[in-house]
């Protein structure tokens, strides 16, 4: 199931990056180069939903698919993270604490499948308030304006993102715990 319609959506997540990236290099107008690549953000971010919703609508859910999503999302995110810290938008600290945690937790399920307990490292609610945090966080600060005259989507979008590295680190401290017990029964 390598072309499915769930997956060609979770793809585009893939092909959007260099899409993203590239629109604050065709030497735009600022103000439209970030209403471009947050239009762009919130649309292909939007596909992460869909995808999902797809696969299980048309019967159409597949293992590649299951390992693909997370790996679109995760892409998406820090290639956008590493553009709003070269544009001076997100600090370099949130952005190592969003990437690192992603790497390590990432490297965590894959040995806990390995040794066939990965349902003790499952996608939990946490990790989901955490991943909806991020994805609201990220087009505000890729807009940076002010939105309907009143919302400073910079400072918005700034707390959100610090909120998002707490997230982030309280997620990975819980996936942790949960792996723990696993890890000592196996490591002896």
């Amino acid at each position: 199931m390598f072309l499915t319609v769930p997956t060609i959506l979770t793809w585009t997540r893939i092909v959007a990056i260099p899409l993203i990236v590239g629109v604050f290099y065709l030497g735009l107008n600022p103000a439209v180069q970030n209403l471009i690549a947050t239009a762009m953000f919130i649309a292909f971010a939007a596909t992460d939903w869909l995808d999902g919703y797809l696969a299980r609508k048309l019967n159409q859910a597949s293992s590649f698919g299951a390992f693909l999503d997370p790996v679109a999302d995760k892409f998406l995110v820090c290639a956008c993270l590493l553009v709003l810290v070269h544009l001076g938008r997100a600090d370099v600290f949130v952005a190592l604490i969003i990437i690192g945690r992603e790497i390590a937790i990432s490297a965590l399920r894959e040995w806990m499948a390995h040794i066939g307990a990965a349902k003790s490292v499952a996608v939990h609610m946490l990790g989901k308030v955490k991943t909806t945090v991020q994805m609201v966080a990220i087009p505000f600060l890729l807009f940076d304006g002010v939105l309907f005259r009143l919302i400073d989507t910079r400072t918005w979008g700034t707390w959100l993102i610090w909120l998002s590295a707490i997230l982030t680190v309280w997620s990975m401290v819980y996936y942790l715990q949960k792996a723990l017990p696993e890890i000592r029964s196996r490591v002896k």
